[in-house]
């Protein structure tokens, strides 16, 4: 097993990242899978560029999904979460958690917390 890593462009306030903290939780847990780690960065470290700059894109989508609706204390964040698994089984927990962050339906919908996996 090798250490691996889910990388998410969140635009979420400390409940919305509370939430995808669970989601991700409830995604490992059945799995031969163990977080070895957990960071919310505000500034890329491979250069200068920072989350507000690079998820830009999910604040307007929040405007356009949510109108009217101020955003509080949402900004955007990237979380990223350190797991050591197997390649199949890094696979697996990321379609989970994608799929659990904004559910498809016909109808339409707003994901509660805007995101973008990387």
């Amino acid at each position: 097993m090798r250490t691996r890593e889910l990388r998410f462009g969140l635009y979420a306030d400390d409940e919305g990242l509370a939430w995808v903290d669970r989601l991700v939780d409830d995604a490992v847990g059945p799995r031969c899978a163990r977080i070895v780690g957990r960071t919310v960065v505000d500034t890329m470290p491979e250069g200068e560029l920072t989350t507000a700059d690079m998820y830009d894109f999910l604040a307007e989508q929040w405007a356009v999904e949510n109108p009217g609706r101020p955003p509080g204390a949402r900004r955007p964040v990237e979380l990223r979460v350190r797991l050591t698994c197997s390649l199949r089984t890094w696979r697996s927990i990321r379609g989970t958690v994608l799929r659990t962050l904004c559910p498809e339906g016909s109808a339409p919908h707003a994901c509660r917390v805007p995101w973008m996996a990387r």
